[in-house]
């Protein structure tokens, strides 16, 4: 059975929730604090799969506990609890290395959904759904017939290799999320790519249960750090009703 920490302060939720979750297959501990839920993710006998962290708590927030996790390289899924849908709070979650998020009040089973994907997302990188797209792959394979390591796009670089991306020479800081959706745009360069083919990249095979403003988040963010003119953009573009497209000529 799967270990969760659920990090939430209000007691109303916490019952239900923790009730609904254990219904559903997982372990779950609860904490109050941000303080309690550091000190339990750091014992080494914790063994949590995924965290569940409310944004506001008594002795700070949720986001101050994800910046820990990320700070000592743990790749542990994160999914956000937060009262409010305002843009600034999505951003600065998925910003400070969430993985999703999930606004109050909530249907449980979309919860349980989002836990399920995030944690086979966890163990293996979903495929492409479409042989039409090239797969996205961290490093490239160790063969004679490897993808190349460095792709470029006018002065767009991205080191496969390395994780980094550089514009005209100087480096751009993206979040994971955003580095492997300029990856699989760039690498299918003035083709269409689907929202679906996106989701499913990023996220999971079945993709509905994201909420698809986050991928309009993603890419807001995206044209903000590699267009001059993030409203007018010239490389990551719209195509209405279908998805986004990379225009190499630009």
């Amino acid at each position: 059975m799967t270990k969760i920490l659920l990090l939430e302060d209000d007691v109303s939720l916490i019952d239900g929730l923790e009730y609904s979750l254990q219904k559903n297959g997982f372990i779950v501990e609860t904490v109050r604090t941000v303080n309690d839920a550091l000190g339990r993710i750091i014992d080494p006998s914790s063994h949590f799969k995924l965290l569940i962290l409310d944004v506001t708590l008594p002795d700070g927030t949720g986001f101050q506990v994800c910046e820990k996790v990320r700070e000592q390289n743990k790749q542990i899924p994160i999914i956000f609890l937060t009262a409010s849908d305002e843009e600034v709070n999505i951003i600065r979650g998925l910003d400070c290395g969430g993985d999703d998020y999930i606004t109050k009040p909530f249907k449980i089973g979309e919860l349980c959904s989002r836990i399920r994907a995030l944690l086979r997302r966890a163990q293996t990188f979903v495929e492409t759904a479409s042989v039409s797209y090239e797969p996205l792959t961290e490093t490239p394979a160790a063969s004679s017939t490897a993808a190349p390591s460095i792709l470029t796009s006018g002065s767009l670089t991205i080191d496969l290799t390395a994780s980094r991306v550089t514009l005209n020479g100087t480096p751009i800081e993206l979040t994971k999320a955003e580095y492997r959706l300029l990856t699989l745009l760039v690498r299918n360069a003035d083709q269409i790519v689907t929202r679906e083919i996106i989701l499913n990249e990023l996220w999971d095979n079945a993709g509905d249960f994201v909420d698809d403003n986050t991928l309009s988040v993603y890419v807001r963010r995206l044209r903000e750090k590699i267009e001059t003119d993030p409203s007018h953009p010239k490389y990551l573009t719209t195509v209405r009703g279908f998805g986004y497209r990379w225009e190499e000529n630009s």
